[in-house]
């Protein structure tokens, strides 16, 4: 199990109730640990909707996550 914190913006932010926690987690790749997260707080967008970053950089949804990984899901902006 590893320690990850995560950062949630918008609707995301609005689902999970929070805009940053902290899990233990088994997810091994940032994609696993979307998929896990998208079922605990019913998230209901598709990870194609969505960026992933891992420790402020971008990162492709494979990316290998370890103990202490900062992840930051960005959901599609709306403008106006």
């Amino acid at each position: 199990m590893n320690r990850i914190e995560i950062q949630y913006f918008a609707v995301l932010r609005e689902r999970a109730g929070t805009g940053r926690e902290t899990v233990e987690t088994a997810a091994a790749t940032a994609a696993e640990l979307y998929d896990e997260l998208a079922t605990r707080h019913d998230f209901g967008l598709p990870r194609g909707m969505l960026r992933v970053a891992v420790n402020d950089e971008f990162a492709d949804w494979s990316r290998p996550l370890a103990a202490g990984d900062r992840v930051v899901f960005i959901p599609p902006v709306a403008g106006g």
